[in-house]
């Protein structure tokens, strides 16, 4: 092992603010708090602030393009902030785009820039604090102190394109509560179920995922509960997105931050860092699958993440028996299903799916969750050396895809990633039906939602194929007979007609 090129990672840190409104802290001063904590895991503290050459800060909720609050681009340079929050001023600061796959592919980037000396320092840090913003602005108390004007605008890094096209954003597509669950009902039908088994099989897989957040003293909503809570409706667990309850779904109203901070042994070494500290990347890989959701191969798979898989694996000379440790990414129980079944994990399995307790339970901060995945799984390493862990993120609509493998073992030989754009095209190039914003015709149902707002059920949405396979989407008729009756029987598969109108299609089903 070369320890000048060996990327590690050596400090994380967490933390959860229940304060309430008044006197809960802003995301810079999360941030910031999380920064020195890092730095004082690691060992070395203010010491290692001081040598970072690179700081990037996860994109806040508030700043995506999709966002409609008043609060985007209220901090006008993050990184540059939380820099001078600091006391430092490393010549590299970076912010980044949307993306819950940010944090993991912020560690496969910048492990790689460490192994060919072009970062000897890294600090990546995010929080959010949008429980604290909306109580605040529902309680008339002034967002001032959180307005910072100050710098140049950063240097972003990430995917900037737009979550989906105008004709899907006109249904939606672009919100994850509504398109989740057209992978869902896809994965229904994939493993043939009817609709009773599958709500058992969500409650009974979300369940595991809420027993550990119950015992995660950091976890949101550390209450547990059973299969039949988290799946069925109730008066305080209504549906969201048939058929995903409220239960079901990430919660991103939190308080939240979480940091990592990597280096080459020899730079750990200098600084005092014990071998103790650290924890290593042995395999790792990025990969999009195709990018709008009206255009994929189909909705209970993802090539990207299959890919991402054999390449990690490979990377770390490892396969998915070596690992003992998960978090797999579980903003909603379609993006675990399709991960686990491309990774070659059972949904029962017994060495469990999470480290944390998952996004609807641990909590779900926005871009910045994988940030927790991995401090977590770094501690958990940390106390029982020699083991593996794998972690998968997640961004848009099981759309942009990063993976890590990690253990306190050191990799022997060089650490070398194989390049993303190697393998990239022939995910693009999958063989996926055509796709018509003016349907006409006869039809049938590839996959829906049924979808909700607090006052009841609102609208279904409809993935469809024209007699030639032409995909389309479109809206049913709104009244509530054809909605209940949508959710009361199978409508996968369904025939009905398609007219296309001046803004929406609409589908009538042959009932």
């Amino acid at each position: 092992m070369n320890e000048a090129t060996m990327p590690v990672l050596i400090g994380c840190a967490q933390v959860t603010d229940r304060q309430n409104p008044e006197d809960a802290h802003t995301p810079l001063e999360l941030m910031v708090q999380v920064a020195r904590s890092a730095a004082l895991d690691a060992g070395p503290g203010q010491a290692l602030l001081e040598c970072l050459d690179t700081v990037v800060a996860v994109g806040l909720t508030v700043d995506s393009p999709e966002s409609d609050s008043g609060a985007r681009g209220m901090v006008r340079n993050v990184p540059g902030a939380v820099c001078k929050a600091l006391g430092i001023a490393p010549p590299k600061q970076f912010y980044t785009h949307t993306g819950g796959n940010t944090p993991q592919m912020l560690v496969n980037r910048f492990s790689e820039k460490v192994a060919q000396q072009e970062a000897s320092a890294v600090l990546l840090v995010g929080a959010e604090a949008l429980h604290t913003m909306i109580a605040r602005l529902k309680k008339g108390l002034s967002l001032d102190e959180w307005v910072d004007a100050s710098g140049d605008e950063p240097e972003m890094l990430g995917d900037s394109r737009a979550a989906a096209t105008a004709h899907e954003m006109a249904y939606g597509i672009q919100t994850p509560a509504t398109t989740y669950p057209l992978f869902e009902n896809a994965l229904r039908a994939k493993y043939g179920l009817s609709m009773d088994e599958h709500r058992r099989k969500l409650g009974e897989l979300y369940q595991r995922f809420n027993a550990v957040a119950a015992q995660n003293p950091l976890s949101w909503f550390p209450t547990e509960r059973s299969a039949a809570e988290i799946s069925e409706v109730s008066d305080s667990n209504r549906y969201v997105g048939f058929p995903y309850t409220k239960y079901l779904n990430s919660i991103i109203q939190v308080n939240m931050g979480a940091a990592v901070i990597l280096t080459s042994v020899a730079r750990a070494r200098e600084l005092g860092v014990d071998e103790s500290r650290m924890v290593f990347l042995h395999g790792c890989g990025d990969a999009n699958d195709i990018w709008n959701v009206t255009e994929r191969v189909n909705y209970h798979s993802s090539p990207a993440i299959r890919t991402l898989g054999q390449k990690a694996f490979t990377m770390a000379g490892k396969s998915v028996d070596d690992m003992d440790y998960f978090d797999i990414y579980s903003c909603f129980p379609s993006a675990v299903q399709i991960a686990c079944d491309e990774l070659g994990i059972a949904h029962d399995d017994p060495r469990g799916l999470t480290v944390t307790g998952g996004l609807p339970y641990f909590g779900g901060p926005g871009n910045n969750y994988v940030m927790h995945s991995i401090a977590t799984m770094m501690d958990v390493l940390r106390n029982n050396p020699g083991k593996f862990g794998l972690l998968n993120a997640n961004g848009w609509f099981v759309t942009k895809h990063s993976l890590g493998i990690y253990s306190t073992t050191p990799p022997t030989g060089d650490w070398q990633r194989e390049n993303p754009a190697d393998y990239q095209q022939a995910i693009l190039d999958e063989t996926h039906p055509g796709f018509t914003e003016q349907p006409n015709g006869r039809a049938t149902i590839e996959t829906y939602t049924v979808l909700h707002g607090r006052a009841g059920v609102e609208r279904a949405l409809v993935i469809g194929r024209l007699e030639d396979g032409t995909r389309f989407l479109a809206e049913t008729p709104n009244d509530e007979p054809t909605l209940e009756r949508m959710k009361a029987q199978d409508m996968l598969g369904a025939t009905g007609s398609v007219v296309a109108g001046a803004g929406k299609s609409l589908f009538t089903p042959d009932f």
